[in-house]
């Protein structure tokens, strides 16, 4: 499962290059509005930190305005893949960007009824948010299983990019179920890697170590 980071910050980007986990970075208006800057700097900036795809949300809601702005936010940089919402105008935005070979991000996916509509109209991937389905009282991980059954069923190249997730719990199901990608604030990223007994088990160890005296360097 690939994993791309949730979010505008460029240093928080930055932090985690190292560590390998950046496949690519999704960003909405929201996320462009929290961090207080143009929109085209920091997708560009943070192009320029991964090779894989960072998304790029149009604002206009008709078909028209969603693929002129598709077109312009696609020439910022050659990872940049435009991020369309479900709606009519954007499954026809949709259809439209990707017949040029412009890479898309169809979001705010919440049936399985709106996913394969996405798959069909050329979606690059399509972004679930589960988190907002279970704050309506439904599992968000059901719609994952379910969008993997028909594009399984029906061999779709649109991969499934589980979003708004926010738990641990989150990430391990929608790993178990076989999202292709998962997006996630850093802060989940880097809360994947700790357990009570791997921090138990490292003090342990060192003070055992610290007994022999010895240094390795």
């Amino acid at each position: 499962m690939k994993f791309f980071i949730d979010t505008a910050e460029v240093d928080a980007i930055k932090a985690l290059i190292p560590s390998g986990f950046v496949d690519g970075v999704t960003t909405n208006p929201t996320l462009i509005a929290r961090s207080g800057r143009n929109i085209k700097e920091v997708i560009q900036e943070i192009c320029a930190l991964t090779d894989g795809p960072v998304s790029a949300e149009v604002t206009a809601l008709d078909t028209k305005g969603m693929i002129e702005e598709g077109k312009r936010v696609a020439d910022w940089a050659d990872n940049v893949c435009v991020k369309l919402p479900l709606t009519w105008a954007g499954l026809e935005a949709t259809n439209a960007l990707s017949s040029q070979g412009i890479p898309i991000n169809v979001t705010l996916c919440f049936s399985a009824n709106q996913a394969l509509l996405a798959a069909k109209a050329g979606a690059t991937f399509i972004s679930p948010f589960i988190g907002r389905l279970d704050d309506i009282g439904e599992d968000g991980c059901d719609l994952i299983a379910e969008i993997r059954v028909i594009y399984d069923n029906y061999g779709f190249d649109t991969q499934i990019l589980a979003a708004s997730i926010r738990s641990l719990e989150h990430m391990e199901n929608c790993a178990l179920i076989g999202a292709d990608v998962a997006t996630a604030p850093p802060s989940v990223i880097r809360d994947m890697a700790g357990h009570e007994l791997t921090d138990k088990g490292l003090a342990a160890f060192m003070k055992d170590w610290e007994k022999t005296g010895q240094s390795i360097l």
